[in-house]
């Protein structure tokens, strides 16, 4: 009998995961709150679909499934997750949520014997796995992670395009980056330290920059130097920072801007600025960008260098970012329903090293390669 999946989240990344499940033979069945979004699946799916609020009902929603991939926005992803594990079933979420998970939720996971990996995308996701794969055969010295999707074509102003909310992306521009150095605990703010690096692929060079994307590798890894930053088109950084100056990010409430432009007062700046930049930023069914990330890893005296570049599908019209994300999370998910993971528990993906062959080859029979160098410091 088939596994029954419950993809919650219809955007392109969900869409992407669902697609994969699907084509493995898996029964899948997605769940969102948007009829837009469905409507576009019903286009083009043979998988069946739920139109209702996750949240509302959740332990009615999901009583008939086996497993779960969570692939809503962040905002909404904690309230998401834990309903998930007090209905009592596995899953894989992507949703990048920025609330630290409580040990009630690892223990309840845990006693109700389920399988639960947070963070399960491309980055954090992808990079956390390979790293915890590389730690447990070396002693590492020295991580960084660069990594970044970007649209083909540069349009100004922004030269920026996003699979998902721009919310999203506010939030990983606003929230303080962590990394480490020297064994301690960073804090920095968002958008700094930049550096100009160059890559091939017919790139060129791009900006990189500190965000929050260590997350959970603070915590679990014992490597005394690590950081992980967001690549941009050169220039992107100094109209965000512009924006972040003039108060287009802050959360306080836009009282007296005029009702012609806010109907109420609950609207805050970041909002109003989520819904400006939608349409400058959403990217399009059949708009062509690329992912591209780098992980150095080093010891005393070799440096590892693993590389992954992908590109839009034009045959199944998914983004490279839908792709790169999307099936990593549905190689955990492959993983854990073929029983692979052994014990029960809430994990972040590095504390899942043994799945990084099964992943590998995932990844590479949808034509996404790692590619990795060696060198010796002197």
């Amino acid at each position: 009998m088939k596994n029954k999946i419950a993809v919650i989240g219809a955007g392109m990344v969900g869409s992407a995961i669902a697609q994969d499940l699907f084509n493995m033979g898996y029964d899948v069945t997605v769940i969102d709150i948007n009829i837009k979004k469905l409507e576009v699946l019903w286009e083009r799916c043979t998988f069946k679909t739920i139109l209702a609020d996750i949240l509302g009902n959740t332990a009615e929603l999901l009583s008939t499934f086996d497993f779960v991939v969570s692939a809503v926005p962040g905002w909404m992803g904690y309230k998401t997750l834990k309903a998930i594990i007090d209905t009592g079933i596995s899953c894989v979420d992507i949703s990048f949520f920025p609330e630290e998970i409580e040990e009630s939720l690892k223990i309840s996971a845990r006693e109700k014997g389920l399988r639960v990996v947070v963070d399960c995308g491309v980055a954090p996701g992808l990079h956390n796995i390979i790293l915890g794969h590389y730690s447990k055969h070396m002693d590492i010295f020295r991580y960084e992670c660069l990594v970044g999707g970007l649209p083909k074509e540069r349009k100004y102003p922004f030269q920026y395009k996003a699979p998902f909310s721009p919310i999203d992306v506010i939030e990983e521009y606003t929230r303080p980056a962590r990394y480490v150095e020297d064994g301690r605990l960073v804090i920095k703010d968002a958008l700094s330290e930049s550096e100009m690096v160059n890559f091939s692929y017919n790139i060129g060079t791009l900006e990189s920059f500190n965000t929050d994307g260590l997350r959970s590798l603070i915590n679990t890894m014992d490597i005394p130097n690590m950081k992980e930053k967001t690549l941009r088109y050169p220039g992107h950084i100094d109209l965000i920072k512009a924006l972040k100056a003039a108060g287009f990010f802050d959360n306080d409430n836009c009282i007296g801007w005029g009702s012609a432009i806010v109907k109420n007062n609950t609207m805050t700046a970041r909002d109003f600025t989520n819904r400006i930049l939608f349409k400058d930023w959403k990217l399009g069914e059949e708009e062509e960008e690329f992912t591209i990330m780098r992980m150095t890893i080093c010891t005393i005296d070799t440096r590892i260098t693993i590389e992954i570049y992908d590109e839009y599908n034009k045959e199944t019209k998914t983004s490279s970012m839908a792709r790169t994300t999307g099936y990593t999370a549905t190689g955990m998910a492959d993983f854990i329903l073929k029983d692979k993971l052994d014990s029960p528990g809430l994990y972040y993906p590095e504390q899942v090293p043994e799945s990084f062959h099964s992943i590998k080859k995932h990844l590479n029979a949808r034509g996404i390669f790692l590619t990795t160098s060696t060198t010796q410091e002197k």
